[in-house]
Parts: C-alpha cells; sequence; structure tokens
C-alpha cells in the first residue's frame, strides 16, 4: 500500500527471485550466485528468516569459466564469453556463438551453472560466446520493440557487433573460424546466420529452426510480424513480413556447412519446419547434414541421444572449424 518504504533483500552477484504465497505473508527468495550454488530462503513479511530449504542436488563437478562482458558501443551489448577449462593465453581458438536471439529469453546472466554445457563445448577446443541483441527481454520497452515486422534483421547486425567487439577483448578468438549453434528461435537464427552473412559464420547447426513463420503456432509471431492476408496470396498485405523473415526466402544463398536437427514428433515447431527448409534447400541444390530425432517433441529428455546429440554436434564443429 506504500506505506512501507522498499528494502532489499538480495546480496552477491547473481541472478535472484522471489515467489510469493496468495496472502503475501510469506516468500520464498530464490538465488544463484556467481560461485555457481543454488539458495532457496523462506522470508517472512517482515523480512526475517523461516527457514532455508536445502538443495538435495548433487552439485556439478566444475563451475564453468564464464567472463561476462559489457562491449560498449551505441547499444552496450551484454555478452559471455566461456573458454576451454585448459586454456593457454594467446593461443587462437575457433569461436561458437550459443544463439537464441528471439524474444523472452536471455542467454547471458550471471548463473554460472546455467552455463555448464557450453563449458563442455569449450572444452572441445573452442571459445563460446553469446551476445543478447535487440529483441531480448529485460533491456526495457524501445529495447524489446525494435524487432517489430523483422525479428532477424537488427539481432544479426547485434550478433555480428558484438562478436567483433569481444574479438578485440579476447585476441584468443579467430574470426576467420566462427559457428554458431542453437535451438527453437536460436536454431531458425544460426540458419539465416549462415545464409545471410557467411562472411561472418562459417558454419551453423539449426536445431529444431522455424522455417516459415506462416506455419509457426504461437501467437508471439502475429505480436511481432503482424497478421497477414493470406488471403490476397503472396504480395498481400502482411506477406512481404513474412516473407523477408523466413529461412525458406534465403535457402537459395546457402555457401556454408549446415547442421539441421528436428524431432519428427515435435509439438511446438513442428517437423514440417524441417521438411519444407531441406526441401527448399535440396531444390536450391544445396549440400547439408539432416539429422532427425525419431519420436521426439520439441525438447529431448533422453540422457543417452542428449549425449548422441551434443557428440554429433561438436564433432560437426571440429570437422569443419578446427584445422
Amino acid at each position: 500500500d506504500g506505506s512501507t518504504p522498499p528494502h532489499q533483500l538480495s546480496s552477491g552477484q547473481g541472478s535472484h527471485g522471489a515467489v510469493f504465497a496468495d496472502n503475501a505473508r510469506v516468500m520464498v527468495k530464490t538465488a544463484t550466485l556467481a560461485d555457481g550454488h543454488p539458495s532457496w530462503t523462506v522470508l517472512r513479511a517482515d523480512g526475517s528468516t523461516a527457514a532455508e530449504v536445502k538443495s538435495v542436488a548433487e552439485l556439478p563437478p566444475f563451475i564453468p569459466n564464464a567472463q561476462l562482458l559489457r562491449l560498449g558501443g551505441p547499444r552496450d551489448l551484454r555478452a559471455v564469453v566461456i573458454r576451454p577449462r585448459n586454456f593457454t593465453p594467446g593461443t587462437k581458438l575457433p569461436v561458437l556463438v550459443s544463439v537464441y536471439g528471439g524474444p523472452h529469453a536471455q542467454t547471458v546472466h550471471a548463473t554460472k551453472r546455467s552455463y555448464l554445457l557450453q563449458q563442455w563445448m569449450a572444452d572441445q577446443g573452442f571459445i563460446v560466446l553469446s551476445i543478447d541483441g535487440r529483441g531480448t527481454p529485460s533491456r526495457g520497452r524501445d529495447w524489446e520493440r525494435e524487432i517489430k515486422n523483422d525479428v532477424i534483421s537488427g539481432p544479426l547486425d547485434d550478433q555480428v557487433e558484438g562478436l567483433r567487439q569481444a574479438a578485440a577483448r579476447v585476441p584468443e578468438m579467430d574470426l576467420s573460424r566462427v559457428g554458431i549453434y542453437g535451438w527453437s528461435f536460436g536454431g531458425y537464427f544460426s540458419a539465416m546466420a549462415v545464409m545471410r552473412r557467411p562472411d561472418v559464420f562459417h558454419a551453423a547447426c539449426a536445431g529444431a529452426p522455424v522455417a516459415d513463420w506462416l506455419d509457426y503456432d504461437t501467437h508471439y509471431t502475429e505480436r511481432y510480424l503482424g497478421v497477414p492476408d493470406v488471403a490476397a496470396g503472396e504480395h498481400g498485405s502482411g506477406m512481404d513480413i513474412y516473407t523477408k523473415n523466413s529461412v525458406l526466402t534465403y535457402c537459395k544463398d546457402l555457401q556454408r556447412p549446415l547442421l539441421i536437427i528436428h524431432g519428427t514428433a515435435d509439438d511446438n515447431v513442428y517437423f514440417m519446419h524441417a521438411l519444407k527448409m531441406t526441401g527448399a534447400l535440396f531444390r536450391a541444390g544445396k549440400d547439408f547434414d539432416f539429422l532427425p530425432l525419431s519420436g521426439f517433441t520439441h525438447m529431448v529428455p533422453d540422457p543417452v541421444i542428449t549425449t548422441r546429440l551434443n557428440d554429433r554436434i561438436a564433432d560437426f564443429f571440429i570437422q569443419h572449424l578446427q584445422r
């Protein structure tokens, strides 16, 4: 009711959050600090501690070697760099950009535990980089609205600019050997990156990519791209926006190695996206690798298949970027 001034309950670098009871008499404060350790604290309305909730999860065997960067420049891009655990300063390494790049999700944050897989990928002989560009959350209303009618051009420019700025800070990054990979919107982003900017990205892995926004099932498509007049045909109102944002438009331009991965039972980005994308590439006479995951939906919870999948992605980039 405004009668009590706010006071800070969290401390320490990391990610902090809270979940409140319906009556607001208690809350659970969550934190994952820079050292990677999580905590859950039950607090009363007056801020006093009621209980500590202990984790029974096994602690990871290591803390990822993640360095947060503010890259400066006109957009003050945020980035994270993950080096191999056996990193030797001065040794040039190929770069892998781990991307999502779309609405409602960040890849750069202070929770180091979330970079365990990226650390494993870095340990295969890469420097892994993630950048949050325009359209990602927590940078204000105008930042998120930058992608209205075009969800890829500005964010792709941000990845390119952030890559160059990061390399100026981390001279071991070899920009002549850059790969990009991601899942879902990140898969879409990776495919578009390697097709539209082959001068920057030399190989890509697109996991469960949205190939054509006309076929995506989530309403945020219309939020950002508008409602097309499909009945009016190719040049109907709004159709040019969908064409400009479609991977299918750029399949003819593929020059670099591309690995496409998709679950055949995907209930979010339907498998038809992979079929339309591979069909367009085949028609255009382009070479590509395709890995269908039989029976899997948008996620891959099977530990054996998850291991095989990550090995396959790493092998793909080792083949094309390590020389």
